[in-house]
């Protein structure tokens, strides 16, 4: 059950990334923290994977720093997809 909730959290964060639903700004802060949550609740995922995720949440948290909101979107995006790759829905 709660890799369903986590597959539909990311699947509607997918659904909404388009900038014309939110600014980038918003986008890149709202897929942070998705992340975030992502690292935080699903204790069952290898610490490479943790590792990796948690360097790209650096970079985009550097250019979200930076004002490089686009850059931010796609570094995140990228982590987003990959989480939902390799968290599928376990029923």
């Amino acid at each position: 059950m709660k890799h369903t909730a986590i597959a539909g959290m990311f699947i509607t964060a997918a659904l909404l990334a388009s900038p014309v639903f939110a600014a980038d700004k918003d986008l890149c802060e709202s897929n942070i923290k998705l992340i975030q949550q992502a690292l935080d609740s699903d204790p069952a995922v290898s610490e490479n994977a943790v590792d990796n995720v948690k360097a790209s949440l650096d970079k985009a948290k550097a250019a979200q720093a930076a004002g490089d909101h686009k850059e931010c979107i796609g570094i995140t995006q990228g982590v987003l997809t990959k989480i939902q790759t390799r968290s599928p829905d376990k029923g």
